[in-house]
């Protein structure tokens, strides 16, 4: 039996008689479904840590692991209720071996191609937001970045900074701008445009919040609120408060990131879901609209994304209804590769598409 270890997949450590249920103890006592883990399966349980934002420690990794290794087949005990997560060989069709772990991927950032530009990002302090402020900085933009979380910032910042150059990587001298801005605030608005210095070439509207996969008779108006000031509303205001700025140029691109849940119903409660079409057809009136003065507005489509967006599901309807078709999701995707398809739309390289929604989901989209 092959040890287990930080950097064994999460299908290996399912597929170990003793590590398997281990791992399903440890998430039944946070309160958590083992089938949250069908999308991950390929990841290494080192990944997971980086991903779980301080709720998995690399030594909690390290300990579990020693107890597994430590435990004789025939003592392992499985977890009453919890053996719903599919290991390699209870997925119909795969093989009896685990699969190999994901594959790196890797970045292919073009020199130059943002150079001269001023790209304004929000969510830009972690996750997709953070992927895209740094490839488009990397490729030359000048970037006004805004969060609520000005440490992240200024993280993101020391991190191009530390970076030797070589193709594809500015080192110092880069151009980010760090905004502290809350988009549901008429100040943040008002920030964000100040700090772009009268000159706005792209934005990109990616921040946005979940809701517990809440469904319809649980919604509150607090709730409902919230996630549409943020998801919609917020993204709403800034746009509104560039355009005249792009108008004036006669030039533009805006790149408004919806989600899976823009396509389907199935994938996250009625507060969200709602939000996201609704950024779909913003995305869709806008580029009717402002085309003509040489605007292009278009929508990414993410699917399942290794971000640090809270994903809890907070309704036991909610549970019970999407749990199930989260069995249909691929290998969920790096912030960097959804960076990408946001990356090309913001740039002159999609110089002939408006109002496209592009999906970046692997491929869900199509099951």
């Amino acid at each position: 039996m092959t040890p287990l270890s930080p950097e064994s997949t999460v299908a290996e450590w399912l597929d170990h008689p003793a590590g398997g249920p281990i791992l399903r103890r440890m998430l039944a006592e946070n309160g958590q479904s083992a089938g949250t883990l069908r999308a991950v399966r390929r990841f290494r349980m080192s990944r997971l840590v980086a991903l779980s934002g301080g709720r998995l420690s690399a030594e909690e990794v390290e300990r579990l692991a020693a107890e597994a290794n430590a435990t004789a087949p025939g003592d392992a005990v499985d977890v009453p209720g919890s053996a719903d997560v599919p290991g390699s060989a209870d997925v119909p069709g795969a093989a009896t071996t685990a699969p190999p772990p994901r594959p790196e991927g890797r970045e292919r950032c073009t020199p130059g191609r943002f150079t001269g530009s001023t790209v304004v990002i929000t969510g830009a302090g972690s996750g997709i937001g953070r992927a895209t402020a740094s490839r488009v900085a990397r490729e030359g933009g000048r970037v006004v970045a805004a969060d609520l979380d000005r440490d992240r910032l200024d993280a993101l910042a020391a991190e191009l900074d530390a970076q030797a150059w070589h193709p594809g990587h500015p080192g110092p001298g880069h151009e980010i701008v760090p905004v502290r801005a809350d988009i549901t605030d008429a100040d943040g608005i008002a920030a964000i445009v100040q700090a772009a210095d009268g000159r706005v070439d792209a934005l990109a509207n990616i921040a946005g919040i979940t809701d517990g996969m809440v469904p319809l008779h649980e919604v509150d108006d607090e709730l409902w609120h919230r996630v549409f000031e943020v998801n919609l509303h917020g993204m709403f205001r800034l746009t509104r408060a560039v355009l005249p700025l792009m108008r004036a140029a006669g030039r533009g691109s805006i790149v408004n990131v919806s989600s899976e849940a823009a396509l389907r119903g199935s994938t996250a409660g009625a507060a969200y879901t709602a939000s996201k079409h609704a950024v779909v057809g913003l995305t869709r009136s806008a580029a009717f609209m402002y085309g003509p003065d040489g605007i292009r507005v278009n929508s990414v489509a993410p699917g399942g994304v290794a971000t640090g967006i809270e994903g809890a599901m907070n309704s036991a309807l909610g549970r019970e209804r999407i749990e199930p078709t989260l069995a249909a999701l691929p290998d969920i995707a790096e912030p960097e590769h959804v960076a990408a398809s946001i990356a090309f739309l913001l740039s002159e390289d999609s110089v002939n598409i408006n109002g496209a929604l592009l999906p970046s989901d692997g491929g869900w989209s199509v099951q």
